[in-house]
């Protein structure tokens, strides 16, 4: 079954690892924050729009792609994650949804 990547799921999961993994990338990510966005009075309605951020280490540091990511109680699916910011304790990466309520993402941010 496949993982339900809405903002009421990840934010149910803050505080938690996610395992990510890319060819030879691979590191376990913690969900630090969750943030919903509303739609603008010119935007289309009956749209999910939010974002997800993970911190890790400092190595590896993961480059922007599509990562199969792992959460033992989401299961498996594919995130497209960009790193955004640095500091001594590691790299923040983030994934955007913009999609409609009714048609989830095949893959995550993409």
């Amino acid at each position: 079954m496949p993982a339900n990547l809405t903002e009421e799921e990840f934010s149910k999961h803050r505080g938690t690892k996610f395992h990510a993994r890319l060819d030879a990338y691979e590191t376990d990510l913690d969900l630090t924050e969750v943030k919903g966005y509303s739609a603008g009075s010119s935007e289309q309605g009956g749209m999910e729009r939010f974002s997800v951020f993970f911190s890790g280490p400092r190595d590896p540091f993961l480059p922007q792609g599509i990562y199969q990511m792992s959460h033992e109680r989401m299961g498996e699916f594919e995130l497209f994650l960009v790193p955004v910011a640095n500091d001594d304790q590691g790299f923040r990466y983030e994934a955007v949804f913009n999609y409609f309520k009714s048609e989830p993402p095949a893959v995550a941010g993409g």
